[in-house]
């Protein structure tokens, strides 16, 4: 499979954790998707806007993580997230977080929107990363997706492709053509999980041990 280079005008940044990712050798390729996909969607923003269309989303809109119920989410990203939220996260963002998940009712929101904000943005899913409205805000319990799919952005397919290409060694694929075939069929769609059904009550508890774990040290 062709590797993406991204544009030089396209505003994305590679998060980079160092420490973490050499104790953690699945992480950088984590962080790379992500880019990757990154990458394509803000090239796809300003493909539009040169076109004359304003993007709706805007920093603290939480509207999406409050109404959408078939949220996607990869075994990879979910030992992310779970990396992130027990080891990175701190203080009072942390402590509001561990209730949230303990106490989490599929019905509600996100577990992981704290007063309107999205606390594992960094490490947020492909699938929240593309999400994107425009020429208005979504109504009050909107989904767009549904109501009008011609304000959503389209899905950035030959980034997500390539993401998609780089994460299967962590699936055991490792060969280039056997992840070019598994690219090809959609593989990684049979393996993902809705964000609402897992069983976040099980991060609170990884997140008790690991600050047991700390305290002893």
């Amino acid at each position: 499979m062709k590797k993406i280079k991204p544009k030089k005008t396209v505003k994305a940044k590679r998060l980079s954790f160092p420490d973490d990712e050499k104790d953690h050798p699945w992480l950088s390729t984590l962080l790379e998707a992500f880019y990757i996909v990154d990458s394509g969607v803000a090239g796809a923003i300003e493909a539009e806007i040169k076109k004359g269309r304003n993007l709706a989303c805007v920093k603290g809109c939480p509207n999406c993580c409050s109404t959408h119920r078939d949220i996607p989410v990869y075994p990879l990203e979910l030992v992310g997230i779970s990396w992130y939220v027990t080891e990175k996260m701190t203080g009072h963002e942390r402590e509001t977080l561990r209730d949230q998940l303990e106490n989490f009712d599929k019905q509600g929101p996100c577990p992981f929107l704290i007063e309107g904000v999205c606390s594992i943005h960094k490490v947020r899913p492909l699938a929240c990363r593309q999400f994107n409205v425009f020429r208005r805000p979504c109504d009050r319990g909107e989904d767009p997706y549904y109501t009008r799919r011609e304000d959503v952005l389209e899905p950035v397919r030959e980034h997500v492709d390539q993401a998609f290409f780089i994460m299967l060694p962590f699936y055991g694929v490792e060969k280039e053509t056997d992840r070019t075939r598994a690219v090809e069929r959609g593989d990684m769609h049979k393996i993902a999980r809705v964000m609402q059904d897992c069983n976040w009550k099980s991060l609170a508890e990884m997140m008790d041990k690991y600050d047991d774990k700390q305290k002893k040290h």
